[in-house]
């Protein structure tokens, strides 16, 4: 039961145990993580026939490899045989095939069993059927998308559409070309957080003032409290020469961005799990793997023209502002997560006006879950805007 705010002005938040309680994180496995869309890798980790990398996507483990078509494949990273782990390396490169190291099921690139001990003894022994059991795969914005549900949700619904009606169209974002940037650099960060929290924290501002300098440096609206972009197609106008630690002159405007997107930061989450934002000369990417109740890693990728990286243009002061923010950000939610257990949470607690629209985001989690009781409590009536920053 959430106990109602005293004052008309704030909303209820999830209560604690939806940040700590182990029961609710194998709950949003099921019903979130593998029931949604989830960007898995970058295309670019896939680069050739037989590349792979393994990844969790909430209680599963899961293979991607690229297979001698050129497609991207999926699998359950398991063996069809007695249930062992099949790949237990996060990344690497095969020749033709995969062999489970306990009694050595070999499968091809495409999941079809190709060979086992004593397979002759088998006679008719379907080898499609008991091939690895494929995910649904789809490549977009130069990420590898997967899902996991037997029936999964529309795409261009729930990911192509929210970003479509955060930035005005689907030509907006298409504008920056991100399936043909480069990879400037890639850090990933171990945060002890639920990744609810990480969600919210991105979503919000009202923290800008207190934990990101350099940000409101370039960013000076931001001070305000106000990063939730309630408009279509608005982004925060930058104060700075450039997207950087500094505000100095960054890399070069990417070649399809319009004026009216120049010197502007636009960001949007694309739920569960997925931030993008969005500057001039370069696009930020979070993913975010949720492994446990209070740990989440999110691997962070800097994507810029890929003429920078081939002529060696120095990256690092447009990397270091927004790895601060990271920083500064996770640190911040790994002290909320330590009093997602105290009994002063219990109930949860409150979000201020500029807060409102993460009720969006927790409505859509209740949601999910399917939990219309607790829908009914006060929850639904949030303003009608996305989880943006």
């Amino acid at each position: 039961m959430t106990t109602a705010p005293s004052h008309p002005s704030l909303l209820p938040t999830l209560p604690g145990s939806a940040y700590v309680d182990p029961a609710a994180h194998a709950a949003e496995c099921e019903h979130i993580l593998e029931a949604s869309w989830f960007c898995a890798v970058a295309s670019t980790d896939l680069p050739d026939a037989g590349s792979f990398r393994t990844v969790t996507v909430g209680r599963e483990s899961v293979l991607l490899t690229r297979s001698r078509d050129r497609a991207v494949r999926a699998f359950f990273n398991v063996c069809r045989h007695r249930g062992a782990r099949l790949c237990t390396e996060e990344s690497g490169t095969v020749r033709r095939s995969f062999q489970c190291p306990y009694h050595a099921w070999t499968y091809g690139l495409d999941g079809t069993l190709v060979s086992a001990p004593h397979l002759s003894s088998m006679p008719g022994l379907d080898r499609t059927a008991h091939g690895l059991r494929t995910i649904a795969v789809r490549e977009w914005l130069g990420y590898v998308w997967i899902c996991l549900a037997d029936d999964p949700p529309s795409f261009e619904t729930t990911v192509e559409d929210v970003v479509a009606e955060r930035l005005g169209s689907r030509e907006a974002v298409h504008a920056y070309g991100i399936d043909r940037l480069a990879l400037g650099r890639r850090i990933t960060y171990d945060v002890a957080a639920n990744w609810k929290l990480v969600v919210e924290n991105f979503m919000e501002c009202y923290h800008c003032a207190t934990i990101h300098p350099e940000l409101t440096e370039v960013l000076p609206e931001f001070a305000g409290g106000y990063a939730a972009q309630t408009n279509v197609g608005q982004g925060a106008v930058m104060g700075t020469e450039g997207f950087t630690v500094d505000g100095s002159a960054g890399l070069g405007r990417l070649p399809g961005v319009t004026e009216e997107q120049d010197r502007r930061y636009f960001a949007v989450t694309i739920a569960p799990q997925v931030f993008v934002n969005l500057v001039p000369d370069h696009v930020i990417v979070h993913r975010m793997f949720p492994l446990a109740a209070d740990r989440t890693v999110v691997e962070c990728d800097w994507l810029v023209d890929p003429e920078v990286v081939a002529a060696g243009v120095d990256v690092s002061r447009s990397v270091e502002l927004f790895d601060r923010v990271n920083r500064q950000d996770f640190d911040a939610c790994e002290r909320c997560q330590h009093g997602m257990s105290s009994r002063v949470y219990a109930d949860g607690g409150v979000l201020v006006p500029t807060e409102h629209h993460i009720g969006a985001f927790h409505h859509w989690v209740r949601s999910m879950l399917g939990r219309p009781e607790e829908l009914a409590e006060g929850l639904v009536a949030v303003p009608e805007a996305h989880e943006v920053a």
